[in-house]
């Protein structure tokens, strides 16, 4: 009704779906329309209503679509408002965007969209494929069990492999992380559920990605909870990762989930660690396993003494908590023997295993003679370390 009672009886409003609506304006000028959403945006920021005793307030974002000799068909004119549309809500509430065929970030955005098609349309048809990269000791005499980060690959309608860079930033755009997600633990879980129990007594450690939307989900937690009984897996052999950004964003609510996972007897990587020395800040509240180094740190080590030094750092306070570090981006023989130099508990990269398609019953295991043997450090940890340990301490 408030919709409804601010446009002429000429014009169509429309409900699409959920909380998207849509307005035809019947000869109606690109300038007049604009004078129009306006005068919408105005009366719904200025509407007002009451439940339980609280007032609350809506917002809307508006896209807006000229219809002239251009317009393709009517599709192509709802795509294109639907990509004016978010363009308008990712600027903030309260806003409208009007489509230009050569705006750039109407370009990118309208890009986005149909990647969202693509990867609806591949978790229907389940074209989406796990890959596993093996992490390993950086000493090659420390006896450990096989440990594993799964990697997500999407195959294109022609059965192309399609790298995560690609359709990852508009899966977080629009929120699909929390389905791949869920596609990702049911296939894992799967799996491992046909391969049955194995008679090591070192069973494979495989570590999986999670997402902010996912962490910030209520009903993941029980979904998983769900899954481990459905499959019969057992908690100790997942290793759940989420990045620091994630985490620090809501410290109470990332303690909390990560607390109810390893009392179920799952562990915790804290990914992407060390991109702010704050991070140090809110490690004491986070009750995670391991430390994954932020990999722009590892990546120039051999040639720049503060990565080094910060990498020192990070795994020193580490170890002085109790938690085991990884080395990620280790590409070469150079870059491992200084990680091990460092002291870093455990190594990742293509210098190490490349990313394989994951059949768990096909897993080999590891074989140390692969790596050089390794190379202690006798320097005395620099003064980055000191004061670092002064951070968090804080």
């Amino acid at each position: 009704m408030l919709l409804h009672s601010n446009v002429r009886k000429s014009d169509l409003l429309a409900r699409l779906g959920g909380d998207e609506f849509g307005l035809l304006l019947y000869q109606c000028s690109l300038k007049e329309a604009r004078s129009v959403v306006e005068k919408l945006i105005d009366r719904v920021r200025a509407f007002r209503f009451l439940w339980h005793d609280k007032t609350f307030t809506i917002g809307v974002s508006i896209g807006l679509v000229e219809i002239d000799d251009r317009a393709e068909s009517r599709a192509k004119v709802l795509s294109a408002a639907d990509t004016a549309m978010y363009a308008a809500k990712e600027g903030g509430r309260n806003r409208f965007h009007v489509y230009q065929h050569d705006d750039r970030d109407i370009v990118r955005r309208h890009g986005d969209m149909e990647w969202v098609s693509r990867i609806v349309k591949a978790l229907e048809e389940d074209r989406f494929c796990l890959y596993a990269q093996r992490i390993v000791p950086s000493d090659v005499q420390r006896r450990s069990r096989d440990r594993y980060e799964l990697l997500l690959r999407m195959r294109d309608e022609d059965g192309n492999l399609v790298a995560p860079g690609e359709f990852m930033p508009a899966a977080e755009l629009y929120d699909l992380m929390p389905a791949i997600d869920r596609w990702v633990v049911r296939t894992l879980f799967s799996r491992l559920a046909l391969t049955g129990e194995t008679h090591s007594d070192l069973k494979p450690l495989y570590m999986v990605n999670l997402s902010g939307a996912s962490f910030n989900d209520e009903q993941f937690l029980a979904f998983l909870r769900e899954q481990f009984w459905l499959h019969h897996v057992s908690p100790a052999t997942i290793c759940f990762e989420i990045t620091e950004t994630v985490a620090i964003r809501n410290l109470n609510q990332a303690s909390q989930f990560i607390y109810q996972l390893k009392q179920l007897g799952c562990c915790f990587a804290l990914d992407d660690f060390g991109s702010g020395m704050s991070s140090l800040n809110y490690l004491k509240n986070l009750p995670v396993d391991y430390l994954k180094i932020d990999g722009h740190f590892i990546k120039n080590v051999e040639h720049d003494v503060i990565d080094a030094a910060t990498i020192e750092a990070i795994n020193h306070i580490g170890h002085v908590m109790g938690l085991q570090t990884i080395a990620e981006f280790v590409e070469n023989d150079a870059i491992l023997e200084k990680v091990r130099l460092l002291g870093v508990d455990f190594v990742q990269g293509f210098g190490i295993d490349t990313p394989k398609p994951f059949e768990c019953d096909r897993l080999t295991p590891w074989n140390a003679r692969s790596l050089k043997s390794p190379v202690r450090s006798t320097k005395k940890r620099p003064a980055l370390i000191a004061r670092a340990e002064s951070a968090i301490d804080a």
